[in-house]
């Protein structure tokens, strides 16, 4: 058996190939082809839709573990602060004096329910803003930006029925509007 030998069938092979597929696969797209589009544009949006709803929920699950961690990270860094004597052991509320503050404007009181009482607002733990009672206006400011408007109203109404922050409150409006 020589080396010529060898190679024939090879040879028959990449022509059979070749055939295919410029041959008879042209000529089955064009009978075949109306229909295979429409499926194809079908499987397309399927896929799109999974690939979109996947990453919405990537988005979140991400956003709400980023804000898990930097807060946790924010909390350890305040307290090697306090530990070293740079930060006092009771952060000093911002803004003016809370007697002045209170004389100035006071927070909005919380609305009455049909039946006469005020509606307590949402609880600490249902915001999207983990330790809410432990930050500082500023701090909570910046993490507004990346809240639902749910999330917002829901800050808004937990603010206004406990410590009315107007910097908080002026920040959920502006993001609201």
């Amino acid at each position: 058996m020589t080396a010529a030998d060898d190679d024939t069938p090879r040879r028959e092979n990449l022509v059979s190939q070749a055939a295919d597929l410029f041959v008879y696969a042209p000529i089955g797209l064009f009978f075949e082809g109306p229909s295979i589009v429409a499926k194809l544009a079908e499987q397309g949006r399927v896929r799109t839709d999974n690939a979109r709803l996947f990453g919405r929920f990537a988005v979140r699950h991400g956003r709400d573990e980023l804000r898990r961690r930097v807060g946790d990270l924010e909390k350890q860094a305040v307290g090697v602060l306090r530990l070293l004597g740079v930060l006092p052991e009771e952060p000093e509320p911002p803004g003016p004096a809370p007697a002045q503050a209170r004389a100035a404007e006071p927070p909005a009181a919380p609305a009455p329910s049909g039946n006469g009482q005020a509606e307590p607002g949402p609880s600490a733990e249902d915001l999207a803003i983990t330790d809410y009672d432990s930050l500082s206006a500023s701090q909570v400011v910046t993490r507004l930006e990346g809240l639902t408007p749910e999330e917002l109203e829901a800050v808004r109404a937990y603010e206004l029925a406990h410590r009315g922050r107007k910097t908080i409150l002026n920040k959920v409006a502006q993001l609201q509007a």
